[in-house]
Protein backbone atom coordinates (compact mmCIF):
# COMPACT_ATOMS: atom_id res chain seq x y z
CA UNK A 1 0.00 0.00 0.00
CA UNK A 2 1.32 3.40 -0.52
CA UNK A 3 -1.19 5.51 1.28
CA UNK A 4 -2.21 3.09 4.44
CA UNK A 5 -3.68 6.54 5.43
CA UNK A 6 -6.36 6.20 2.75
CA UNK A 7 -6.47 2.23 3.30
CA UNK A 8 -7.32 3.08 6.55
CA UNK A 9 -9.95 5.98 5.74
CA UNK A 10 -12.02 3.78 3.69
CA UNK A 11 -12.01 1.00 6.12
CA UNK A 12 -13.08 3.30 8.93
CA UNK A 13 -16.02 4.94 6.78
CA UNK A 14 -16.74 1.70 5.37
CA UNK A 15 -17.77 0.82 8.89
CA UNK A 16 -19.62 3.12 9.86
CA UNK A 17 -17.32 5.81 11.27
CA UNK A 18 -17.60 9.61 10.80
CA UNK A 19 -16.09 11.25 13.79
CA UNK A 20 -12.14 9.93 13.69
CA UNK A 21 -8.00 10.93 13.58
CA UNK A 22 -5.50 9.01 12.15
CA UNK A 23 -2.06 9.03 12.35
CA UNK A 24 0.52 6.96 10.03
CA UNK A 25 3.94 6.66 10.83
CA UNK A 26 5.69 4.54 7.96
CA UNK A 27 8.50 4.81 9.07
CA UNK A 28 7.92 3.01 12.10
CA UNK A 29 4.85 1.23 10.45
CA UNK A 30 2.58 2.14 13.26
CA UNK A 31 -0.44 3.81 12.98
CA UNK A 32 -2.70 5.41 15.59
CA UNK A 33 -6.28 5.33 15.15
CA UNK A 34 -9.29 7.72 17.31
CA UNK A 35 -12.40 7.08 16.80
CA UNK A 36 -14.20 9.93 18.37
CA UNK A 37 -18.28 9.60 19.66
CA UNK A 38 -17.99 5.38 18.74
CA UNK A 39 -20.36 4.34 21.48
CA UNK A 40 -20.38 0.60 19.98
CA UNK A 41 -16.94 0.25 20.52
CA UNK A 42 -15.82 -0.45 24.25
CA UNK A 43 -13.31 -1.72 26.74
CA UNK A 44 -15.21 -5.52 25.73
CA UNK A 45 -15.27 -4.85 22.32
CA UNK A 46 -12.36 -2.99 21.10
CA UNK A 47 -9.75 -6.25 21.50
CA UNK A 48 -11.30 -7.95 18.65
CA UNK A 49 -12.03 -4.51 16.48
CA UNK A 50 -8.13 -3.59 16.74
CA UNK A 51 -6.99 -7.53 16.02
CA UNK A 52 -9.45 -7.78 13.18
CA UNK A 53 -8.01 -4.59 11.99
CA UNK A 54 -4.36 -5.33 12.05
CA UNK A 55 -5.73 -8.87 10.55
CA UNK A 56 -6.88 -6.98 8.00
CA UNK A 57 -3.63 -4.75 7.34
CA UNK A 58 -1.65 -7.95 6.85
CA UNK A 59 -3.93 -9.59 4.19
CA UNK A 60 -3.89 -6.52 2.48
CA UNK A 61 -0.37 -5.82 2.56
CA UNK A 62 0.72 -9.13 1.74
CA UNK A 63 -1.35 -9.00 -1.52
CA UNK A 64 0.36 -5.71 -2.40
CA UNK A 65 3.41 -7.24 -1.31
CA UNK A 66 4.22 -4.54 1.28
CA UNK A 67 5.57 -4.30 4.69
CA UNK A 68 2.19 -4.25 6.57
CA UNK A 69 1.74 -1.60 9.79
CA UNK A 70 0.31 -2.15 13.26
CA UNK A 71 -2.61 -0.47 14.03
CA UNK A 72 -3.58 0.77 17.22
CA UNK A 73 -7.14 1.81 18.22
CA UNK A 74 -7.99 4.27 20.86
CA UNK A 75 -4.44 3.81 22.65
CA UNK A 76 -5.76 0.23 22.81
CA UNK A 77 -2.62 -1.38 22.52
CA UNK A 78 -0.27 1.24 23.79
CA UNK A 79 -2.35 0.88 26.80
CA UNK A 80 -2.13 -3.27 26.70
CA UNK A 81 1.98 -3.18 25.78
CA UNK A 82 2.50 -1.20 28.84
CA UNK A 83 0.31 -3.48 31.14
CA UNK A 84 2.11 -6.65 29.66
CA UNK A 85 5.57 -4.89 30.50
CA UNK A 86 4.34 -4.00 34.19
CA UNK A 87 2.69 -6.95 34.93
CA UNK A 88 6.44 -9.28 33.32
CA UNK A 89 8.26 -6.95 35.92
CA UNK A 90 6.36 -7.75 39.02
CA UNK A 91 6.65 -11.13 38.06
CA UNK A 92 10.31 -11.21 37.67
CA UNK A 93 10.81 -9.84 41.16
CA UNK A 94 8.45 -11.85 42.45
CA UNK A 95 10.21 -15.25 40.79
CA UNK A 96 13.48 -13.95 42.23
CA UNK A 97 12.17 -13.35 45.70
CA UNK A 98 10.48 -16.58 46.07
CA UNK A 99 13.33 -18.66 43.68
CA UNK A 100 10.32 -20.53 41.67
CA UNK A 101 8.87 -20.15 38.30
CA UNK A 102 5.86 -18.00 37.76
CA UNK A 103 3.61 -18.25 34.70
CA UNK A 104 2.41 -15.25 32.82
CA UNK A 105 -1.42 -15.69 31.60
CA UNK A 106 -2.05 -16.80 28.06
CA UNK A 107 -0.65 -13.82 25.75
CA UNK A 108 -0.86 -13.82 21.92
CA UNK A 109 2.43 -14.12 19.88
CA UNK A 110 3.31 -10.53 19.64
CA UNK A 111 2.49 -9.71 23.65
CA UNK A 112 4.72 -12.77 24.24
CA UNK A 113 8.03 -11.52 22.68
CA UNK A 114 7.08 -7.86 24.65
CA UNK A 115 7.49 -10.25 27.84
CA UNK A 116 10.26 -11.89 26.88
CA UNK A 117 12.18 -8.57 25.15
CA UNK A 118 11.30 -7.34 28.53
CA UNK A 119 13.48 -9.44 30.23
CA UNK A 120 16.25 -10.78 28.14
CA UNK A 121 18.47 -8.57 29.88
CA UNK A 122 17.37 -9.59 33.21
CA UNK A 123 20.72 -10.69 35.12
CA UNK A 124 18.25 -12.89 37.66
CA UNK A 125 15.81 -14.40 35.54
CA UNK A 126 15.09 -16.05 31.89
CA UNK A 127 11.44 -16.92 29.78
CA UNK A 128 10.49 -19.80 28.28
CA UNK A 129 7.27 -19.68 25.87
CA UNK A 130 5.37 -22.79 27.21
CA UNK A 131 1.84 -24.37 25.14
CA UNK A 132 0.38 -25.00 21.80
CA UNK A 133 -1.91 -22.53 19.87
CA UNK A 134 -4.07 -20.05 21.53
CA UNK A 135 -3.06 -21.89 24.75
CA UNK A 136 0.73 -19.95 24.91
CA UNK A 137 2.09 -18.29 27.79
CA UNK A 138 5.37 -17.02 29.13
CA UNK A 139 7.15 -18.46 32.52
CA UNK A 140 9.35 -16.54 33.69
CA UNK A 141 12.40 -18.28 35.61
CA UNK A 142 14.81 -17.33 38.17
CA UNK A 143 18.75 -17.48 37.16
CA UNK A 144 20.14 -20.24 40.45
CA UNK A 145 18.91 -22.11 42.42
CA UNK A 146 17.09 -24.83 40.24
CA UNK A 147 13.57 -25.24 41.70
CA UNK A 148 10.76 -27.79 40.37
CA UNK A 149 9.48 -27.26 36.82
CA UNK A 150 5.76 -26.77 36.36
CA UNK A 151 3.81 -29.20 35.25
CA UNK A 152 3.59 -30.52 31.70
CA UNK A 153 0.54 -29.19 29.69
CA UNK A 154 -2.25 -32.08 29.75
CA UNK A 155 -3.51 -30.88 26.59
Amino acid sequence: MENWNNFLKQLIEGMGFADYTIDTDPEHRHSSIFLHDAPMITKETLPSVVESMNHLVQLVAHKHSKEPIFVDINNYRKEREHLIVELTRATARKAVATKTEIPLPIMNSYERRLAHMELAAHPDVTTESIGKGHGRYVVVKPIGDTPPPLPADKG
